[in-house]
Formats: C-alpha cells, sequence, structure tokens
C-alpha cells in the first residue's frame, strides 16, 4: 500500500488569523518502507514571519522572500500525495493549513478521511505518555541529533520511522519487497536495497546449493520414526 508522511511549517497556529505555510516535506512509502522518492518545498508567505515562528523552524522573511508561492508548488505537491492516505503528526493542524491554502487558489480540499494521525495512534498505545514527535523518537531509539530545529522535511523522515514502530515495528517491512515494486521478483536480478526504518534493507535471495540438499535428503533418511510418517 501507498502511503504518504508529510509535515509542514507555518507562520502561526490558525489559518483564519492570517497564517501561512512556508514548508512542505512529504515522503513516499510503500509497505511502510521508504522508497526514496520525496517532495519539499519552501513557499514565499507573503508575509512577515513572526519572531516565535521563526524561533521554531529557522525560516526567516528574507529567506522565504522570492520562494514560490503556493499557486505555484500546489500541483506538483498534489500530483506526488495522487490519492494515498496522508500520515502526519496532529494530522488535522497540517490539514487544516493544506486545505485553507487550497481554497484560496480556488482548489478543491483533500479530504479528512485520507488523514492517518500518529499523535492519535500514539495516544491510544501509550495513554498518559509524551506524544511529541521528539518523544516518540526518544522512546523508539530514533536518533535526533541532526535536529536542531524544526524542519518539514526532516520532521517526515522521523515521522515515517516513528509511524513503523507505531504500527507494529521493523519487521513489518521484511516481506514487502515485491508488494513495494508491484510485480514478481526476479531471482536472476540483484536483490534491492530498500530503505528502512534503521537504514536500507536487502532482500536477499538465498538457494540451497545440490551438496546441501544431498546432505538434507540423508539426514532425513536417517530419521527414526519421524513424526510426518506417524
Amino acid at each position: 500500500m501507498r502511503e504518504i508522511v508529510f509535515d509542514t511549517e507555518t507562520t502561526g497556529i490558525m489559518p483564519g488569523d492570517g497564517h501561512r505555510i512556508v514548508e512542505i516535506g512529504a515522503l513516499e512509502m510503500i509497505g511502510r518502507v521508504v522508497t526514496g522518492r520525496q517532495f519539499h518545498t519552501y513557499v514565499d508567505p507573503c508575509r512577515p514571519m513572526p519572531r516565535d515562528a521563526q524561533n521554531v523552524h529557522g525560516l526567516s522573511s528574507d529567506f522565504l522572500t522570492g520562494q514560490p508561492v503556493f499557486e505555484m508548488v500546489i500541483d506538483g505537491f498534489l500530483d506526488f500525495i495522487g490519492d494515498a492516505p496522508l500520515v502526519a503528526h496532529n494530522a488535522a493542524f497540517d490539514m487544516e493549513f493544506i486545505n485553507w491554502e487550497l481554497k484560496r487558489a480556488k482548489r478543491q480540499p483533500l479530504p479528512l478521511t485520507r488523514m492517518i494521525d500518529t499523535l492519535e495512534i500514539s495516544r491510544k498505545l501509550h495513554p498518559g505518555a509524551k506524544h511529541t514527535l521528539d518523544a516518540l523518537c526518544n522512546r523508539y531509539g530514533i536518533d535526533l541529533s541532526g535536529r536542531v530545529k524544526h524542519g518539514a522535511l526532516l520532521d517526515a523522515e522521523l515521522l515515517a520511522r516513528v509511524y513503523v514502530e507505531l504500527m507494529g515495528g521493523r519487521q513489518i517491512g521484511l516481506d514487502l519487497v515485491a508488494d513495494a515494486a508491484d510485480v514478481p521478483l526476479d531471482f536472476s536480478a540483484p536483490p534491492p536495497a530498500l530503505v528502512g526504518a534503521s537504514g536500507p534493507r536487502v532482500a536477499i535471495h538465498a538457494a540451497a546449493s545440490d551438496d546441501e540438499l544431498a546432505r538434507h535428503q540423508a539426514f532425513v533418511a536417517g530419521l527414526k520414526e519421524p513424526l510426518w510418517l506417524a
């Protein structure tokens, strides 16, 4: 199954108060394995950046001025996400901003039924615990050393790893090489590498040698009263 993990950075909390998106980061997962395909853009909000918001993500008005406006990046974003479910942390916040911007551009908003909210999943799995992205990374042993400030693409990458853990852990992706390619496995080809929660995952195609098969048959022939013949 194809899913898109995404995050946004904004000038503030509420789009109804005139706040705008300033960064979008999204990455593709298939079978909960990161494929390497991603979408990232900064956005000129066409308004000043409040100091409190800049302290969170480090994006200044000077840096954002001259970046593409939302209307210029919207088609690329919509093409990238397609009709896949959308995974975000506190997804209602990001979806409200995305849909506000879409409405401003006279485009159809995204249905909220597409949301997968990792915040809600965490609250159900870990009642009484902290549910910030930082807290979940610490809970699952995900390295945060490169995260000095919030950034949409970096947070999406961290969230993808958290999402895998919330949904059952790293073992989920072990049998999904064929699903990711959506084609039968070709055992004559080199094994593909997929990026997973703890780094590259490689599908290893191994077959027993003639000598190993002969030794196995000799071993089985020597068994006395095997259960499968009882």
